[in-house]
């Protein structure tokens, strides 16, 4: 007996879960009269939170007020951040050095023959000539205003993405959590016919046995063995556990943000008592429609390990 396929449900207006993704990116900008800042945010999947922070030169030292807003958004997930500072340097910040200047002009003074004097603008692209801005001195406390600016801004970017990415989560988790109830109620309604089935082929082989050997079965004999082939093959503790399992994880859901680690586990509970079902079904048409709530459970299993 095949599958007995089901008018799929239509998809209901409903209220989206806040779970969101653990992957997502955003970046944001902020400046001020003397820098310009560009921050970037992004995430992968990891079972704890991992920040990694990287930045320009001279603003390593604010790595802990970057961890901060980063926890205060993200529960798991290897987080990236890039800080990049850029200083506006006006004609005041750079500086002449004049001994490597002079020094310059005597050494190629030495080389030159005619005795000329090269120009000095030939010579100001020469390393050392110039003084320019040392980013290691850069005042990281007093710029962290505008990082931070910077930083909120790639942080709500990366928010959205992520919330984004949760509510499209939540939609294909939900729509296979029903491909399973549907394919359940199908097995529970198939389940009792499974004993009923197996009498009849039982009392069948022995009415033919019997016509050959010429010997008879006491009935008690044949309710017995109905009896224990029945509740060998009982499916009705699994079928109510995973109902149960399958309600937990749709209100889990709905509950919201950082579910990703409790979802993972329903999952592993439904899985137990799919395997169950399977192992214990002796039906045909129960043991297809197992393998389609097994094919649902993959996808759930994949998805829920881009849930925070």
């Amino acid at each position: 007996m095949g599958i007995r396929r089901t008018t799929p449900r239509p998809r209901a207006k409903r209220n989206i879960a806040l779970i969101v993704s653990m992957t997502g990116f955003g970046e944001g900008r902020a400046e001020s009269d003397t820098i310009a800042v560009t921050a970037e945010v992004r995430a992968i999947n990891n079972r704890h939170l991992k920040i990694n922070y990287r930045s320009s030169d001279g603003y390593h030292g604010l790595e802990p007020q970057v961890e901060a807003l980063v926890r205060k958004l993200a529960a798991r997930g290897t987080v990236t951040v890039n800080v990049r500072v850029e200083r506006k340097a006006s004609a005041d910040d750079y500086h002449l050095n004049a001994a490597v200047l002079k020094g310059y002009q005597r050494q190629l003074g030495e080389l030159c023959a005619s005795g000329e004097t090269p120009r000095i603008e030939a010579l100001l692209t020469l390393p050392g000539v110039v003084d320019t801005p040392d980013a290691a001195a850069a005042d990281a406390e007093a710029d962290w205003p505008v990082i931070k600016k910077a930083l909120e801004s790639a942080l709500d970017a990366f928010g959205s993405m992520r919330k984004s990415e949760g509510q499209a989560l939540a939609v294909d988790l939900g729509d296979n959590c029903t491909v399973i109830h549907e394919q359940l109620t199908g097995v529970e309604e198939r389940a009792p016919m499974v004993v009923d089935g197996y009498r009849d082929r039982l009392q069948d082989r022995v009415a033919q046995s019997l016509e050959k050997l010429g010997v008879t079965v006491e009935p008690a004999d044949l309710v017995r063995e109905v009896a224990f082939f029945a509740d060998r093959s009982d499916i009705s503790e699994e079928i109510v556990r995973l109902k149960s399992h399958i309600e937990q994880f749709r209100s889990t859901i709905a509950k919201g943000e950082n579910c990703g680690r409790k979802l993972e586990f329903i999952a592993q509970e439904m899985g137990r008592e799919t395997n169950t079902i399977g192992s214990k079904a002796n039906d045909t048409d129960i043991s297809h429609r197992v393998v389609e709530m097994k094919a649902a459970l993959e996808r759930i299993r994949e998805q829920v390990q881009n849930v925070e």
